[in-house]
């Protein structure tokens, strides 16, 4: 068989193309705002993780543009290599510092963190317990690893102790789960996954992507706000959401960051990050630590838009953050809606298997620490009219 066969022959994607209803790839003309222009046409975004609302901020771009004078357009190579600025080590230090780790270290993208952390730290010898719910990023990383990954019912804490129970006593055990889902919406269920971890021996590893800024005392995400930062031995997150930027990290024992800096291949392997994404990154969190406000706001506009939609008649899963998905249940009917949305002037992100169940699609929607009221209602009364027709 030819290898290229599989291209020839894949014909979905073009056959939703031909009925009109294809729901990727529309480009905006715009700023990431609450209100984005995308293919001309005046659309309000609700389909973003700009959470704090910062990708437009002045003071944000600024530093960027700041950066990039200062220390040009890239770095040319990795880190382990030509590739270290200043910049790097300053992210690292004020990242360390608001977490309350010891060290940081930041990777290009969040992507590449998953991949390059667990990769480095487990191996055939050890054993990694993943919530089915998890990120692809966790997923490609435990195929990565070459350690045996069992996978547990999303935060289903019973079934994790189960799986706990029946492991080597002697295999390394890495128990690695989102803090905030990015698609339910909901957050895991900590203090029993630490109590479990305490019990079986288990390091435990929280994808804080987006957690951070979301959640937590100031916005220092999931551990935070549980009050187990000490007990989470792995934070890991990024910079292209709340920080309005691009990259990503790991917060641990210094020990743990020495030794991921010296074995994950993607971290080597990689140019790093540049600098006009390392300066806005900065001063994105200085804005979040300066302004507590922000993560207050979002927390009331996510609530208000989940209100909202209810009151309207629209299904909402059982969200605790400011990410709300809209179940659609089919694919045809999700891409429908999208469709139907996007041209009445509402942006959100059409989720299908396999990054959600087959027969459970959903319009997965969320809010910024910057939305007005107006524009929430707004939204609701366009997907009032859409769900009435579709």
């Amino acid at each position: 068989m030819d290898l290229f066969e599989k291209c020839e022959n894949y014909t979905t994607a073009k056959d939703v193309i031909a009925m009109g209803i294809y729901p990727y790839f529309h480009a905006l003309s715009t700023y990431q705002d609450c209100v984005v222009t995308i293919e001309g046409r005046r659309t309000i975004m609700l389909g973003s993780n700009n959470y704090m609302g910062l990708t437009s901020d002045p003071r944000v771009i600024n530093a960027a543009v700041e950066a990039a004078n200062q220390f040009g357009s890239g770095c040319s190579g990795s880190r382990f290599l030509n590739g270290t600025l200043v910049l790097h080590n300053q992210l690292e230090e004020k990242l360390a510092e608001f977490l309350n780790k010891e060290s940081a270290l930041t990777f290009s993208t969040g992507f590449q963190a998953n991949l390059g952390i667990i990769s480095a730290i487990t191996g055939p010898r050890d054993i990694i317990f993943s919530d089915r719910a998890n990120h692809a990023s966790i997923v490609d990383a435990c195929r990565l690893s070459f350690a045996k990954t069992i996978k547990y019912a999303h935060n289903d804490m019973d079934e994790l102790r189960d799986k706990l129970q029946r492991a080597p006593e002697d295999a390394g055990k890495l128990i690695v789960t989102d803090g905030v889902f990015s698609m339910e919406g909901d957050i895991v269920k900590l203090p029993e996954l630490v109590e479990l971890a305490k019990r079986f021996g288990a390091r435990v590893m929280v994808d804080d992507a987006h957690g951070l800024g979301m959640i937590g005392d100031c916005g220092r995400g999931t551990a935070s706000y549980f009050g187990l930062e000490d007990e989470v031995d792995i934070i890991m997150g990024t910079f292209s959401k709340s920080l309005a930027s691009l990259g990503g990290y790991i917060a641990a024992k210094e020990s743990v960051t020495h030794y991921v800096r010296h074995h994950s291949r993607p971290f080597i392997f990689s140019a790093s990050i540049p600098p006009a994404c390392c300066g806005a990154a900065l001063e994105a969190l200085r804005i979040i630590k300066s302004e507590p406000e922000r993560q207050k706001n979002l927390k009331e506009n996510g609530d208000y838009l989940k209100a909202k939609l209810r009151e309207a008649g629209i299904p909402v899963g059982d969200s605790e953050t400011a990410i709300v998905p809209v179940m659609t249940h089919e694919t045809l009917r999700t891409f429908r809606i999208h469709h139907e949305l996007l041209m009445a002037g509402v942006y959100c992100n059409p989720v299908i298997a396999p990054a959600v169940k087959e027969g459970e699609c959903l319009l997965r929607t969320s809010c910024t620490a910057t939305h007005t009221k107006e524009q929430i209602d707004e939204a609701v009364t366009i997907f009032k009219s859409v769900f009435a027709r579709v």
